[in-house]
């Protein structure tokens, strides 16, 4: 394919979330996937600061961080003159959360990837449990705190989780992924220190039960008829999957895929992953996490992601390898099924 006639890919990452080198490494992972052939690749990275930049060097400038010193101011409202379709590949607030999705629409931008209204429900975890109620998902019992109850009585607030869920306890952040921010708490005084933790994030928490549990994870791709990828396992090095466990400890912890679980709960975790992408209105590509109480079995479904890690310790991909779909191809999909949506808006 000649130059003039390949599709400019914008990847999009950095961003202004406290996941912003988490971006890093899952953009440089999926530039390195990307078909050359078909598309001619556009970097644009937004700082910390929410500056946007362009840049013309290497993957592994962005990955360490140093793409900053060699990136040229960027006037996002430039965007549809320099990219036919947009990957962002960015998590947390800002990204994940369905601005920058409704800024791609107001562009007229094809995009790769949820929605607004689906990026804005699954980022908010209390939001995402009341939809997942809603439609008859099981979840864990939980209790949402805001930042003014917590600034009014922290102590009262301390003492209502306590009678509400006991201890242990997680809490987290309710607008933030990639676990950050989250800890766990055994009493009082560890509770009131994870949320003041927590409220450097957001200013919504959760905070749950503890259920001793595995933590199962399965893939999404598709829009009005998404389809699951096989399921898989986390197994921490850590107490629980944190930050530094997801992305700092050299693959300390492991990921069993496909999970050892029998075939019926595979089957039902598959389900539930479908029918809650559905009730968000997801679109493109999500992934779709879940405990298995280890004493009774039960499922219960925990959070949607809807930009998932793609980096080449994340989940998301090597679920869909194990299904049968190559790293670029599931790349490719996100793509096609990207214009699929953009071409149907405007057929409408």
């Amino acid at each position: 394919m000649s130059e003039r006639n390949k599709i400019r890919l914008g990847i999009i990452f950095g961003g202004k979330s406290g996941e912003h080198e988490v971006s890093l490494m899952s953009a440089a992972s999926v530039i390195r996937a990307v078909n050359k052939e078909k598309y001619d690749l556009v970097y644009l990275g937004i700082t910390k600061a929410g500056e946007w930049k362009i840049f013309k060097g290497s993957e592994d400038a962005i990955e360490d961080g140093s793409w900053i010193n060699d990136a040229q101011p960027f006037n996002p409202g430039d965007l549809k003159s320099v990219i036919d379709f947009a990957l962002p590949i960015m998590h947390g607030p800002y990204c994940e959360d369905g601005r920058i999705q409704g800024f791609f629409e107001m562009m007229d931008i094809p995009y790769g990837g949820c929605g607004v209204l689906a990026s804005a429900v699954a980022m908010d975890k209390l939001l995402a449990r009341d939809v997942f109620i809603r439609n008859g998902l099981p979840v864990c019992r939980h209790v949402g705190v805001s930042r003014s109850d917590y600034d009014d009585d922290s102590e009262a607030v301390a003492k209502q989780i306590e009678e509400t869920l006991g201890y242990p306890a997680f809490v987290k952040p309710a607008n933030m992924g990639s676990s950050v921010g989250i800890s766990k708490a055994h009493d009082r005084a560890s509770l009131l220190e994870a949320l003041a933790l927590a409220f450097k994030f957001d200013k919504r928490i959760i905070v749950e039960e503890y259920i001793n549990c595995r933590e199962l994870e399965t893939g999404i791709l598709g829009n009005e008829r998404p389809e699951a990828a096989v399921v898989g396992e986390i197994l921490p090095s850590a107490e629980f999957y944190d930050y530094t466990a997801k992305y700092l400890d050299g693959g300390a912890s492991k990921l069993c895929i496909p999970a050892q679980i029998p075939e019926e709960t595979s089957r039902l975790i598959k389900e539930y992953a479908c029918k809650a992408y559905a009730a968000i209105d997801g679109e493109g590509f999500a992934r779709v996490d879940f405990f298995i109480d280890k004493d009774t079995g039960k499922v219960y479904l925990n959070e949607i992601n809807t930009i998932p890690g793609f980096t080449k310790f994340s989940m998301f991909p090597l679920l869909w390898e194990e299904a049968g779909v190559k790293y670029p191809d599931t790349i490719e999909r996100i793509i096609e099924l990207g214009y699929e949506r953009h071409n149907a808006k405007n057929n409408r």
